[in-house]
């Protein structure tokens, strides 16, 4: 979603107002050469990490521990290729320059975005204990459909089978905070499963630049995965999970003669509260000695928000997602080459309801139908190359029918050495807010907006050194946006509503990795990203040209302890700020900041550790949007026992 103006309309809009390489900067050590990712094609199994020609990162639950992570986002600033706009209510996340709402996510299988808005809220994702991320960019709208025109990220919960055991966190610090996790995870026969559950409650910080109303916030969610596995060729998986987050948020003023009109300011009485439902439940079924897979699977996302204030119920808006799929791959061994064919068919149905109860808003249900027919070939030439190629057909009872494309290919010129590519297109509907939604007075949606569309392309180069104790890649990266999405302000009451662009947007950019190892003790990953991103021939707001992560990483002999710190670079960038009367945006300026964490634990029983950590060492004072202020400095301390 192109947003009109996030600090004049978040209380209407929304809730408030593996790189393919050798050895990614994420992934583990001592598994990278052999690490899977699941998420990187079509296929109904997996895929090796190195046989994959886009840019993918893996983050796995060593990375997630060792770096302390409890807002999933935090962590996802050390992908190459990924900004973050934190605010109350909707942290975004970018990926290559696209819109926030152009990365289709997924948490263990399932598409968690709101319906209503279009995108999800990486700000109630609190990492669970036993965890992964994989973070695919680039189109990949032939493999998913929409949504995934700038990339895709999947949050992952162990199975049974993978962390098994028992397993509580517990924590407390600054700004009154508690951040707790709990898991219990096991197999018998047949039959595994994990429970978990994360909670995340803070009596918050100031929201408003110069405000002084702190802004608290309760997150939380409660997970159940199981899979039955009667025989060895068939298994039926199941996904439970709820969501909900309790937060205050500010307004922006909105009186036109005062001194800090169109900034945040302290609005007592503001909150809101975002509720979900996810469930999955995934047949699979292997046929011909394993060679042919197959498997049926349906979900459902139930999405509520309300907005709150001091007069009582604001806003509101319902959303809910119906979506079956049939996935089958044949995998064909002969003279030393490995083919697979797939086929895949999705029928997916959006349900949309605003529930303002102002009376301004059509309050009646909305709906949108999609049938998706996906075909793709994938071959490995031996351990040196592979390649695959995806097509993808939509028909959309709303939108004109679409087809995409990806092709992706890998082969290794030296054992050390290996070049990858890809090239796709991708298309993005609009969402239900961009075609009706209403806000009296301030926003009005245009039912005839077009999808938007894109291609791109992507080259390349991973090195290993030093016998693959150290690594580097570089990727450069293009990609072109047409029909793109924005907002106008036509004369003569500059009611803001949206519009598709006649004009091209262009970004393009280099990701840069390095990742070594010192003995057994050290660890040293760094990320790098120079971005250009031109919408209608200007600069694109809330994309920084620079980002930067560097993580140095200590451990004491048998893994009895140690420290890690984590530095992380946002360069200068330009945001829209509502500060002339007419309500048309005035661009300015945010100053690049600089994050420096330090963590550090140490193990007191075989069972039981304990941990602590400093955020934003340094008390940087910073902007991710105009006005939006950030916490400083901060301290926790806890504990973890293990059973």
């Amino acid at each position: 979603m192109k947003y009109i103006h996030l600090s004049l309309l978040s209380s209407v809009l929304l809730p408030a107002p593996s790189l393919a390489q050798t050895i990614d900067p994420a992934a583990d050590p001592e598994t990278s050469n052999t690490s899977i990712v699941v998420t990187g094609n079509r296929a109904t199994d997996p895929m090796p990490l190195d046989r994959i020609g886009g840019s993918v990162t893996v983050l796995d639950e060593q990375i997630l521990d060792r770096r302390q992570v409890r807002e999933v986002s935090d962590v996802l600033r050390d992908v190459p290729g990924v900004a973050v706009g934190r605010v109350p209510g909707q942290t975004q996340l970018r990926l290559r320059g696209a819109e926030a709402n152009h990365t289709l996510v997924l948490v263990d299988g399932i598409e968690v975005s709101d319906p209503y808005a279009g995108e999800f809220d990486f700000g109630t994702l609190i990492a669970d204990e036993a965890s992964r991320i994989e973070v695919l960019r680039g189109q990949q709208s032939a493999i998913y459909g929409s949504d995934a025109i700038g990339g895709v990220i999947q949050y992952i919960t162990l199975d049974g089978r993978d962390a098994p055991g028992a397993v509580a966190r517990i924590e407390a610090g600054s700004f009154g905070m508690v951040n707790g996790a709990a898991r219990i995870a096991g197999y018998s026969g047949d039959l595994d499963y994990a429970l978990s559950a994360t909670l995340n409650t803070t009596d918050g910080t100031p929201g408003a630049r110069n405000g002084t109303r702190d802004l608290a916030n309760d997150s939380g969610a409660v997970s159940l995965k199981t899979t039955f596995a009667p025989s060895t060729n068939a298994r039926l998986t199941g996904v439970l999970r709820y969501a909900r987050t309790n937060a205050e948020f500010n307004d922006s003023d909105s009186d036109p003669g005062s001194p800090t009109f169109g900034f945040q300011v302290d609005s007592p009485g503001n909150r809101f509260e975002n509720e979900a439902i996810y469930v999955l439940i995934r047949g699979e079924l292997d046929l011909l000695d394993d060679r042919w897979t197959q498997a049926f699977s349906a979900q459902i996302a139930d999405t509520r928000r309300d907005g709150f204030a001091s007069t009582g119920r604001s806003y509101g808006s319902e959303g809910q997602r119906l979506k079956g799929s049939y996935d089958t791959t044949l995998r064909i061994e002969a003279g030393g080459l490995t083919h697979r064919v797939t086929a895949a068919l999705d029928v997916e149905r959006e349900r949309f309801r605003n529930t303002d109860p102002t009376g301004f808003a059509f309050t009646g249900r909305r709906q949108i139908d999609n049938v998706g027919l996906v075909g793709q070939y994938a071959i490995d030439l031996g351990d040196r190359a592979s390649a695959s190629a995806s097509i993808r057909r939509d028909w959309n009872d709303q939108f004109a029918d679409t087809t995409t494309y990806r092709l992706q290919a890998s082969y290794r010129i030296a054992a050390a050495t290996r070049v990858r590519g890809a090239v796709g297109s991708g298309v993005k509907n609009p969402s239900f807010y961009e075609l009706y939604g209403f806000v009296d007075g301030r926003f009005i949606g245009n039912p005839d907006l077009r999808p938007e569309k894109s291609s791109g392309w992507e080259i390349g180069i991973d090195q290993s050194l030093f016998g693959e104790r150290a690594s580097i890649g570089v990727t450069y990266f293009e990609s072109e946006l047409d029909e793109e999405i924005f907002t106008s302000f036509p004369p003569p009451n500059f009611v803001a509503s949206p519009g598709n662009r006649d004009t091209v947007s262009k970004r393009n950019g280099v990701e840069v990795f390095g990742e070594a190892r010192f003995a057994e003790a050290w660890r040293v990953n760094g990320a790098y990203t120079y971005l250009r991103s031109h919408e209608d021939g200007a600069r694109e707001v809330r994309r920084p040209s620079h980002t930067a992560s560097l993580a140095v990483d200590w451990r004491a002999p048998k893994d009895a302890g140690g420290v890690t710190l984590v530095a992380r670079y946002n360069g200068e960038t330009i945001d829209s700020a509502f500060i002339d009367p007419s309500f048309v945006p005035v661009r300015v300026q945010l100053d690049d900041y600089f994050l420096l964490n330090v963590n550090a634990d140490v193990r007191v029983m075989d069972n039981v550790e304990l941990f602590g950590r400093v955020e934003n060492l340094t008390a940087a004072d910073y902007e991710d949007v105009f006005s939006f202020a950030t916490p400083g400095r901060s301290f926790a301390i806890g504990a973890r026992a293990r059973f």
